[in-house]
């Protein structure tokens, strides 16, 4: 979904440049509460397995291209603020040194890609895990389903910003029926790899997920509870 240079207007990429700049700041705020000595190194690792991902692209059409993205999975491992911060390093490296997505166009990715496909699929995870028993068992499926529901919503954003300020001569249905429609297969291979890397780290170092960290904060309490009434 890397969008290129000159395909959305300078008022559209003025806009969603101005917004990542904003975003990313209160994303480097938030960061502070979630990294510690397990996230910190994880990131790291994170970063390096959605960079690999996404740089298998194939066409989509239109002058675009789709991947794996990996926001939520880096959000439920590692937070939704370092999830962010994960995923705009990510795309300024792959914007300056690997010209994948335009310089003037790396806003409106970090925007589409970053913020929207970690937000989403964080948001995701976390009404599940609200609704869902409040179990280990859950967290790798709840994270799975956000990000099947995460690459759809960016491609539905994608369609309405270029709406809004797309320059080439595209038909808005045509280019929403591919990037919707492929977007959704991609997100059924996200939902699988988000699944099988979560569950994976989840079975040898819970401890490292994010998201599972709620779970392991009531366990341990209701170990102390029980210990102390013993």
């Amino acid at each position: 979904m890397h969008v290129p240079d000159g395909f959305l207007d300078a008022p559209t990429s003025v806009a969603t440049g101005a917004a990542a700049v904003v975003i990313v700041g209160a994303a480097l705020r938030g960061a502070r509460r979630e990294l510690d000595d397990k996230t910190t190194p994880l990131a790291g690792l994170v970063g390096a397995f959605v960079f690999a991902t996404q740089m298998l692209n194939f066409p989509v059409g239109a002058g675009t291209s789709g991947h794996l993205m990996g926001g939520t999975i880096a959000a439920v491992l590692v937070g939704p603020w370092t999830g962010v911060l994960v995923m705009s390093c990510v795309f300024i490296v792959q914007c300056l040194l690997f010209a994948d997505g335009g310089i003037t166009a790396l806003g409106t990715n970090i925007i589409l890609m970053g913020v929207i496909t970690a937000g989403v699929g964080w948001l995701v995870f976390t009404l599940i895990r609200k609704v869902a028993p409040n179990r280990l068992g859950v967290v790798a499926p709840a994270a799975a389903v956000g990000a099947l529901i995460s690459v759809p919503v960016a491609a539905v954003a994608f369609t309405l910003l270029y709406a809004v300020g797309g320059t080439a001569d595209i038909s808005i249905g045509s280019l929403a029926a591919a990037m919707i429609g492929w977007h959704t297969l991609i997100g059924i291979g996200e939902a699988i790899i988000t699944f099988l890397a979560v569950g994976s780290i989840l079975a040898v170092r819970p401890d490292l997920v994010y998201g599972a960290r709620p779970i392991l904060a009531q366990r341990d309490r209701q170990l102390i509870v029980k210990g102390a009434t013993a």
